[in-house]
């Protein structure tokens, strides 16, 4: 399985689920076995780096900062268009997502909240999050989502 997480600039959101995501599936053998790869991508802005709040709330997350810094925001038409292609799943944050998803790649797009917890409820963007705790808060409820999703996974998996 081939896993795309997308949000508006590939500089908060996005690269938070893919570096937590992919942390979790490396440290669980049912779903390295099952999940190729885990990226993020953004279907709006072309950005260059990554928020400065996600970095800090990536190092709260125990992640290098060599590591998290070696991230480059992808676009859909740019480098990022070869993940759009090959992913099996597009997860996105907010249907506002979707509204700027190109067509051929919407029948692989769900919502991060729906997966997680069998309803929608928006994950607003935090890039307008001043206040650093504020901004944690909001990187904590989709690290929630994530892992709620990863046992989900699991369990399909494990049932074959």
């Amino acid at each position: 399985m081939k896993i795309l997480f997308i949000c508006m600039s590939n500089i908060c959101r996005s690269p938070y689920c893919e570096y937590v995501f992919r942390r979790i599936v490396e440290n669980d053998e049912i779903l390295k076995e099952n999940i190729e790869w885990v990226k993020s991508s953004a279907v709006f802005n072309k950005s260059r780096v990554i928020n400065s709040k996600a970095i800090l709330a990536l190092r709260r997350e125990g992640f290098e900062e060599d590591y998290i810094l070696a991230h480059r925001p992808t676009y859909k038409w740019g480098k990022g268009r070869k993940y759009f292609e090959e992913a099996d799943i597009i997860i996105g944050m907010t249907r506002s997502n979707a509204y700027f998803l190109p067509r051929k790649y919407r029948g692989k797009f769900v919502l991060l909240s729906q997966l997680a917890s069998g309803e929608y409820r928006p994950i607003p963007d935090p890039v307008l999050i001043k206040d650093q705790n504020k901004y944690y808060a909001a990187m904590d409820e989709i690290k929630n989502y994530l892992v709620e999703y990863a046992k989900i996974l699991k369990d399909k998996f494990m049932r074959g």
